[in-house]
């Protein structure tokens, strides 16, 4: 039971987060929302759904090669790490 209360609180959430997205176009508080549900809700269907729309809003707001760089540079850190 306290698993089903869960999911039902998870979508709400996400509910929410997706309402911020596309409604109000309010991209800022969607990402926010969005990580609250992944934080929250780690296991959940809307965790995984959550994780997509922010990939979304990254693409649709960071230039492709500035998120290549950053990538590229994320790579080189975690290679010097090792």
């Amino acid at each position: 039971m306290r698993h089903e209360a869960a999911l039902t609180e998870a979508g709400r959430h996400y509910a929410a987060a997706h309402e911020a997205h596309y409604g109000a176009k309010n991209l800022r508080e969607a990402l926010e929302l969005y990580k609250g549900v992944m934080a929250a809700y780690p296991e959940t269907r809307e965790s995984a759904d959550s994780r997509s729309q922010i990939e979304n809003i990254v693409r649709a707001v960071v230039p492709r090669q500035e998120l290549f760089d950053a990538e590229v540079k994320l790579a080189y850190t975690h290679l010097n790490e090792g």
